[in-house]
C-alpha cells in the first residue's frame, strides 16, 4: 500500500524473481521519470548516501526504486558481490518488473550505480537496446563492465572522489572505452565514500543535472 508523504507516495514493494524488497517513492509533483538504484560492495536499499541522492532527485520531480540486488544467503558469500553478471540481471528483473507496473511504466528509466553496482548499471543498460536514457556511476568501478563499456548507448556520468586515486585511474581508463556521451566528474579532496565535508551535495547535483538534462520530459505520471 502506498503512504503519503506530501503528494508524493512510498511504497514497500517485492521483486521478482526472489521477492527481494525494494522502496519505490514518488515525488510530489507528476515524475519525469524513474531512476533505479544499483548497490555494490554488500551495501544495501537502505544506504545513506544513496538515500541522500535518491531525496534530492524526487524534488527534481524524479521517482526512485531503491532495491536489495542480492538476498541475505547471498550476500554472506562475498564472491556475488563481485558478480557483475548477477548484479546485472537483477537489474533488468527490476528494469522488466517497472515496465509491467501500470502505474510507472511509461516513465523513462535511468541507472544510478554505486561500486560495482555500477558496472552492473552499464551491463545491463547494454542489454536493454537504448532503453535507458542515463546512467550514473557514484565511486564506482565502470571497468569491472569489460567489454560491455564499448556497447553502452546510454549518456554515462562517472563521478569520482580526487583523493580516490586507484578508482579515479580505472574510471579515467573505463572512459576512454565508452563510445556513448560520456563524461567524469571528479570531485575535488573527495574520498572514495564522499564523506568529506560538501562532497556529497556535490555527487547529488551533479547526478540531478545529468539526469535532468539527460531524461526526455515528455512522458510525465
Amino acid at each position: 500500500m502506498a503512504k503519503a508523504e506530501g503528494s508524493g507516495s512510498r511504497r514497500l514493494v517485492r521483486l521478482p524473481p526472489l521477492g527481494l524488497e525494494g522502496m519505490l517513492e514518488l515525488p510530489p509533483l507528476p515524475a519525469r521519470g524513474l531512476i533505479l538504484f544499483a548497490h555494490g560492495s554488500g551495501s544495501s536499499r537502505l544506504s545513506p548516501r544513496n538515500n541522500a541522492v535518491a531525496a534530492a532527485l524526487r524534488e527534481a520531480d524524479l521517482a526512485t526504486l531503491l532495491f536489495d540486488l542480492l538476498s541475505t544467503a547471498e550476500e554472506a558469500d562475498r564472491t556475488n558481490v563481485f558478480d557483475i553478471d548477477l548484479l546485472a540481471q537483477r537489474l533488468l528483473d527490476a528494469t522488466e518488473w517497472v515496465w509491467k507496473s501500470p502505474e510507472i511504466r511509461a516513465l523513462p528509466i535511468g541507472y544510478f550505480g554505486a561500486s560495482t553496482g555500477a558496472a552492473a548499471a552499464l551491463v545491463a543498460a547494454t542489454r536493454l537496446d537504448g532503453r535507458i536514457a542515463a546512467v550514473v556511476s557514484r565511486g564506482g568501478r565502470p571497468d569491472l563492465a569489460g567489454g560491455a563499456l564499448a556497447n553502452v548507448k546510454a549518456p554515462t556520468l562517472l563521478i569520482v572522489g580526487g583523493r580516490d586515486t586507484e578508482v579515479l585511474a580505472l574510471n579515467r581508463a573505463a572512459l576512454r572505452r565508452l563510445h556513448c556521451q560520456a563524461a567524469i566528474e571528479v570531485v575535488p579532496g573527495a574520498t572514495h565514500l564522499f564523506e568529506e565535508p560538501g562532497a556529497l551535495e556535490q555527487v547529488v547535483e551533479l547526478s540531478r543535472r545529468w539526469f535532468v538534462d539527460h531524461l526526455p520530459i515528455e512522458a510525465k505520471v
